[in-house]
Protein backbone atom coordinates (compact mmCIF):
# COMPACT_ATOMS: atom_id res chain seq x y z
CA UNK A 1 0.00 0.00 0.00
CA UNK A 2 1.45 2.83 -1.46
CA UNK A 3 0.37 5.66 1.52
CA UNK A 4 1.79 9.06 1.30
CA UNK A 5 2.88 10.52 5.21
CA UNK A 6 3.72 14.05 6.06
CA UNK A 7 5.35 14.08 9.46
CA UNK A 8 6.10 17.34 11.25
CA UNK A 9 6.84 18.54 7.24
CA UNK A 10 7.72 22.42 7.40
CA UNK A 11 9.53 24.72 4.68
CA UNK A 12 11.40 28.21 5.54
CA UNK A 13 12.64 30.37 2.48
CA UNK A 14 15.45 32.93 2.95
CA UNK A 15 14.61 35.94 1.68
CA UNK A 16 17.36 37.23 -1.07
CA UNK A 17 19.58 39.97 -0.19
CA UNK A 18 18.05 40.25 3.40
CA UNK A 19 18.83 38.29 6.70
CA UNK A 20 14.51 37.86 7.08
CA UNK A 21 13.00 34.57 6.65
CA UNK A 22 9.66 33.54 5.45
CA UNK A 23 8.25 30.17 6.99
CA UNK A 24 5.98 28.62 3.96
CA UNK A 25 5.02 25.88 6.11
CA UNK A 26 4.69 23.88 9.47
CA UNK A 27 3.87 21.12 11.05
CA UNK A 28 2.34 19.57 8.25
CA UNK A 29 1.27 16.20 9.63
CA UNK A 30 -1.00 13.75 7.26
CA UNK A 31 -1.88 10.27 5.80
CA UNK A 32 -3.26 10.24 2.32
CA UNK A 33 -4.25 6.49 1.89
CA UNK A 34 -3.67 5.01 -1.26
CA UNK A 35 -6.91 5.77 -3.27
CA UNK A 36 -7.97 8.52 -1.19
CA UNK A 37 -8.65 12.01 -3.43
CA UNK A 38 -7.54 14.76 -1.57
CA UNK A 39 -8.19 18.70 -2.36
CA UNK A 40 -6.23 21.32 -0.44
CA UNK A 41 -7.59 25.00 -0.43
CA UNK A 42 -6.97 28.09 1.10
CA UNK A 43 -5.66 31.83 0.75
CA UNK A 44 -2.57 33.60 -1.33
CA UNK A 45 0.03 32.57 0.94
CA UNK A 46 -0.78 29.48 2.62
CA UNK A 47 1.64 27.39 1.22
CA UNK A 48 -0.64 25.17 -0.89
CA UNK A 49 1.84 24.99 -3.96
CA UNK A 50 4.72 24.68 -1.71
CA UNK A 51 3.46 21.78 -0.09
CA UNK A 52 2.62 20.05 -3.62
CA UNK A 53 6.45 21.11 -5.07
CA UNK A 54 7.78 19.33 -2.20
CA UNK A 55 5.68 16.05 -2.33
CA UNK A 56 6.41 16.30 -5.71
CA UNK A 57 10.55 16.59 -5.14
CA UNK A 58 10.81 19.68 -6.69
CA UNK A 59 11.71 21.17 -3.48
CA UNK A 60 13.57 19.91 -0.51
CA UNK A 61 11.94 20.43 3.09
CA UNK A 62 13.47 22.51 5.90
CA UNK A 63 12.26 20.07 8.49
CA UNK A 64 10.49 16.61 8.61
CA UNK A 65 10.20 13.96 6.21
CA UNK A 66 7.32 12.72 3.41
CA UNK A 67 7.00 9.27 2.78
CA UNK A 68 5.49 7.37 0.00
CA UNK A 69 4.79 3.82 0.79
CA UNK A 70 8.31 2.56 2.42
CA UNK A 71 10.45 4.95 0.72
CA UNK A 72 11.36 8.69 1.57
CA UNK A 73 10.67 11.61 -1.11
CA UNK A 74 14.23 13.45 -1.86
CA UNK A 75 13.38 14.56 -4.99
CA UNK A 76 11.24 13.80 -8.51
CA UNK A 77 10.28 9.78 -8.90
CA UNK A 78 8.10 8.04 -11.54
CA UNK A 79 5.68 6.94 -9.04
CA UNK A 80 4.66 10.68 -8.65
CA UNK A 81 2.74 12.05 -11.48
CA UNK A 82 2.35 15.81 -11.92
CA UNK A 83 -0.37 17.77 -14.00
CA UNK A 84 0.29 21.46 -14.10
CA UNK A 85 -1.91 24.40 -14.40
CA UNK A 86 -1.42 25.29 -18.12
CA UNK A 87 -0.12 21.50 -19.55
CA UNK A 88 3.54 21.99 -19.72
CA UNK A 89 3.25 20.61 -23.37
CA UNK A 90 5.26 20.08 -26.28
CA UNK A 91 3.18 22.12 -28.16
CA UNK A 92 4.90 21.97 -31.56
CA UNK A 93 4.65 17.83 -31.00
CA UNK A 94 1.83 15.74 -32.00
CA UNK A 95 -0.64 14.49 -29.36
CA UNK A 96 0.94 10.84 -29.42
CA UNK A 97 4.43 12.33 -29.02
CA UNK A 98 3.67 14.32 -25.95
CA UNK A 99 1.51 11.57 -24.19
CA UNK A 100 4.99 8.90 -25.28
CA UNK A 101 7.16 11.07 -23.73
CA UNK A 102 7.82 9.28 -20.69
CA UNK A 103 7.80 5.76 -22.37
CA UNK A 104 10.17 6.62 -24.16
CA UNK A 105 12.56 8.36 -21.56
CA UNK A 106 12.22 4.31 -19.68
CA UNK A 107 12.54 3.17 -23.02
CA UNK A 108 9.22 1.58 -23.11
CA UNK A 109 9.30 -0.65 -26.92
CA UNK A 110 7.33 0.91 -29.82
CA UNK A 111 4.72 -1.66 -29.59
CA UNK A 112 3.55 -1.16 -25.85
CA UNK A 113 4.06 2.44 -26.28
CA UNK A 114 1.36 2.66 -29.30
CA UNK A 115 -1.44 0.61 -27.64
CA UNK A 116 -0.52 2.63 -23.65
CA UNK A 117 -1.00 5.95 -26.04
CA UNK A 118 -4.11 4.95 -27.29
CA UNK A 119 -5.65 3.32 -24.57
CA UNK A 120 -5.42 6.57 -23.03
CA UNK A 121 -6.02 8.75 -25.34
CA UNK A 122 -9.32 6.41 -25.76
CA UNK A 123 -9.98 7.38 -22.01
CA UNK A 124 -9.51 10.41 -21.44
CA UNK A 125 -11.73 10.90 -24.96
CA UNK A 126 -8.87 11.87 -27.35
CA UNK A 127 -9.44 9.00 -29.56
CA UNK A 128 -8.35 9.74 -33.32
CA UNK A 129 -6.49 13.03 -31.99
CA UNK A 130 -2.57 11.04 -32.28
CA UNK A 131 -1.38 12.82 -34.99
CA UNK A 132 -2.76 16.23 -34.35
CA UNK A 133 -0.06 19.23 -33.26
CA UNK A 134 -0.69 20.01 -29.97
CA UNK A 135 -1.13 23.90 -30.73
CA UNK A 136 -4.06 23.18 -32.67
CA UNK A 137 -6.15 22.12 -29.58
CA UNK A 138 -8.53 23.70 -27.15
CA UNK A 139 -7.44 24.46 -23.71
CA UNK A 140 -9.15 21.71 -22.20
CA UNK A 141 -8.75 19.29 -25.02
CA UNK A 142 -4.70 20.12 -24.21
CA UNK A 143 -5.53 19.25 -20.54
CA UNK A 144 -6.95 15.97 -21.76
CA UNK A 145 -3.69 15.52 -23.16
CA UNK A 146 -1.84 16.10 -19.98
CA UNK A 147 -3.62 13.67 -17.78
CA UNK A 148 -2.68 11.18 -20.67
CA UNK A 149 0.99 12.11 -20.03
CA UNK A 150 0.51 11.56 -16.68
CA UNK A 151 -1.34 8.69 -16.47
CA UNK A 152 0.42 6.62 -19.35
CA UNK A 153 3.38 5.98 -17.31
CA UNK A 154 1.04 5.02 -14.46
CA UNK A 155 2.04 6.67 -11.04
CA UNK A 156 0.98 5.44 -7.75
CA UNK A 157 -0.31 9.00 -7.10
CA UNK A 158 -1.16 11.80 -9.27
CA UNK A 159 -0.58 15.76 -8.06
CA UNK A 160 -2.25 18.24 -9.88
CA UNK A 161 -2.01 22.17 -9.52
CA UNK A 162 -4.96 24.56 -10.39
CA UNK A 163 -5.34 21.87 -13.71
CA UNK A 164 -8.70 23.39 -14.53
CA UNK A 165 -7.71 27.04 -13.30
CA UNK A 166 -7.56 28.67 -16.47
CA UNK A 167 -10.15 26.65 -18.50
CA UNK A 168 -13.90 28.72 -19.00
CA UNK A 169 -16.46 27.40 -16.74
CA UNK A 170 -18.29 24.64 -19.18
CA UNK A 171 -15.04 23.27 -20.13
CA UNK A 172 -14.09 23.26 -16.34
CA UNK A 173 -17.13 21.47 -15.24
CA UNK A 174 -16.53 18.66 -17.83
CA UNK A 175 -13.20 18.23 -16.78
CA UNK A 176 -14.17 18.31 -13.30
CA UNK A 177 -16.08 15.01 -14.07
CA UNK A 178 -13.18 13.19 -16.38
CA UNK A 179 -11.18 13.73 -12.90
CA UNK A 180 -13.91 11.97 -10.77
CA UNK A 181 -14.28 9.26 -13.66
CA UNK A 182 -10.59 8.63 -13.93
CA UNK A 183 -10.19 8.52 -9.90
CA UNK A 184 -12.62 5.81 -9.71
CA UNK A 185 -11.61 3.69 -13.03
CA UNK A 186 -8.06 3.95 -12.11
CA UNK A 187 -8.33 3.76 -8.16
CA UNK A 188 -5.00 6.33 -8.06
CA UNK A 189 -4.28 8.77 -5.04
CA UNK A 190 -4.96 12.13 -5.97
CA UNK A 191 -4.25 15.49 -4.51
CA UNK A 192 -5.65 19.08 -6.27
CA UNK A 193 -4.61 22.31 -5.22
CA UNK A 194 -7.35 24.66 -6.25
CA UNK A 195 -8.24 28.47 -5.26
CA UNK A 196 -11.85 27.25 -6.13
CA UNK A 197 -14.31 26.40 -3.16
CA UNK A 198 -16.67 24.99 -5.30
CA UNK A 199 -13.89 22.66 -7.31
CA UNK A 200 -12.23 21.78 -3.88
CA UNK A 201 -15.68 20.42 -2.33
CA UNK A 202 -16.22 18.58 -5.99
CA UNK A 203 -13.24 16.43 -6.25
CA UNK A 204 -12.27 16.35 -2.29
CA UNK A 205 -13.37 13.28 -0.73
CA UNK A 206 -10.99 14.73 1.72
CA UNK A 207 -10.14 18.51 1.49
CA UNK A 208 -7.92 20.18 3.57
CA UNK A 209 -8.19 23.95 4.56
CA UNK A 210 -4.91 25.72 4.48
CA UNK A 211 -4.20 29.17 7.02
CA UNK A 212 -0.75 31.44 6.00
CA UNK A 213 1.50 32.52 8.45
CA UNK A 214 3.08 30.09 8.43
CA UNK A 215 1.08 27.42 6.81
CA UNK A 216 -0.53 24.78 8.14
CA UNK A 217 -3.80 22.60 7.95
CA UNK A 218 -6.37 24.69 9.59
CA UNK A 219 -9.10 22.35 9.10
CA UNK A 220 -9.67 18.82 7.23
CA UNK A 221 -13.45 17.81 6.27
CA UNK A 222 -14.33 14.21 4.81
CA UNK A 223 -17.32 14.67 2.17
CA UNK A 224 -19.75 13.11 -0.09
CA UNK A 225 -19.57 15.24 -2.63
CA UNK A 226 -17.14 13.79 -4.95
CA UNK A 227 -18.47 10.14 -4.71
CA UNK A 228 -21.92 11.58 -5.68
CA UNK A 229 -20.69 13.49 -8.50
CA UNK A 230 -19.69 9.84 -10.05
CA UNK A 231 -23.70 9.32 -10.63
CA UNK A 232 -25.33 13.15 -10.68
CA UNK A 233 -24.26 15.69 -12.67
CA UNK A 234 -21.82 18.34 -10.91
CA UNK A 235 -24.22 20.93 -11.43
CA UNK A 236 -27.39 18.68 -9.78
CA UNK A 237 -24.42 18.19 -6.60
CA UNK A 238 -24.02 21.95 -5.90
CA UNK A 239 -28.00 22.00 -5.67
CA UNK A 240 -27.56 19.99 -2.90
CA UNK A 241 -28.43 21.73 0.98
CA UNK A 242 -25.70 20.41 2.36
CA UNK A 243 -23.09 21.83 -0.12
CA UNK A 244 -24.17 24.79 0.36
CA UNK A 245 -23.96 24.81 3.79
CA UNK A 246 -20.41 23.62 3.68
CA UNK A 247 -19.32 26.01 0.89
CA UNK A 248 -20.63 28.82 3.03
CA UNK A 249 -18.83 27.59 5.78
CA UNK A 250 -15.74 27.13 3.90
CA UNK A 251 -15.98 30.64 2.08
CA UNK A 252 -16.60 32.70 5.38
CA UNK A 253 -13.42 30.54 6.99
CA UNK A 254 -10.93 31.86 4.34
CA UNK A 255 -12.69 35.19 3.89
CA UNK A 256 -11.96 35.60 7.63
CA UNK A 257 -8.30 34.66 7.24
CA UNK A 258 -8.21 37.32 4.38
CA UNK A 259 -8.89 39.98 6.33
CA UNK A 260 -6.92 39.17 9.06
CA UNK A 261 -3.74 39.42 6.29
CA UNK A 262 -5.05 42.44 4.90
CA UNK A 263 -5.54 43.54 8.70
CA UNK A 264 -1.54 42.47 9.36
CA UNK A 265 -2.95 41.08 12.56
Amino acid sequence: MADLVCNDLSMTFRVPGSPLEVEALKNINFTLKKGELLSVLGPSGCGKTTLLNIIAGFLNPSGGEITLGDKSIEGPGVERGMVFQQGALFEWLPVAKNVDFGLRMKKTSEEESIALVEKWLDIVGLQGFGDTPTYQLSGGMQQRVALARCLVNDPDLILMDEPLGALDALTREKMQSLVLELWKETGKTIMIITHSVEEALLLGERLFVMAPRPGRIHKEYRLPFAERGLTKSLRDVKQDEDFAEVREEILSMIWNMEEEIMSGA
